[in-house]
């Protein structure tokens, strides 16, 4: 029995990605060197639910659950704009780009995300939902000034709005680990239902 690392998220257009990159350059540029490891612009996605290792005899089962969230849950817009660190600028270990989605859409979909697949082994995740797109992550090998530098920047570097997405997908992603980094396979894509269908 083979094992598979996946997650469940909603895929970006590709003029979002672009102008995300544009603004990963930016930042690059000013951050100490190799204090930061981008994720490639084009794998940037919209974490719905990190499944991790996955058996693959459980695939079938989760495509199944998926679809039927995908059924029952509505097409979502949300804006992104704005800059952050997890757990906070004074002490930064991911840096992001804030998702606005004020109708509840989107943490409804995750919710539902969450339900159907804590029957499959899944616990639910213990933290509020704060939707980001990742940008980077802080080196472990960074030093304490190095860290601290990235985090003053990020405080003070404003995002204005850098696209809307209107969202009517959401998939099921392996994640294949490389030394160049991680790169992503759609294993399957769930149409969300049209607003008023």
């Amino acid at each position: 029995m083979g094992t598979i690392r996946a997650f469940i998220a909603i895929p970006l257009p590709s003029l979002l990605l672009e102008r995300l990159g544009d603004l990963q350059h930016r930042l690059e540029e000013e951050m100490p060197r190799r204090s930061v490891r981008w994720v490639r612009a084009p794998g940037i996605h919209l974490t719905l639910k990190f499944l991790g290792d996955t058996p693959t005899e459980r695939l079938p089962a989760i495509e199944q659950a998926l679809a039927a969230v995908a059924r029952n849950a509505p097409t979502c817009s949300f804006a992104v704009a704005g800059l952050g660190c997890f757990p906070n600028c004074r002490r930064p270990s991911v840096v992001w780009t804030g998702v606005k989605e004020p109708t509840g859409r989107l943490a409804g979909l995750r919710d539902a995300i969450e339900e159907v697949m804590a029957p499959l082994g899944y616990e639910p995740e213990g933290r509020p939902f704060r939707p980001h797109l990742t940008l980077g992550r802080v080196q472990r090998s960074a030093s304490r000034r190095d860290v601290g530098r990235v985090g003053e920047i990020i405080d003070r570097t404003s995002v204005e709005m850098l696209g809307e997405v209107s969202s009517d997908r959401f998939a099921l992603i392996r994640s294949i680990l490389k030394p160049s980094g991680a790169e992503y396979e759609t294993l399957r894509t769930f149409q969300l239902r049209e607003t008023g269908s």
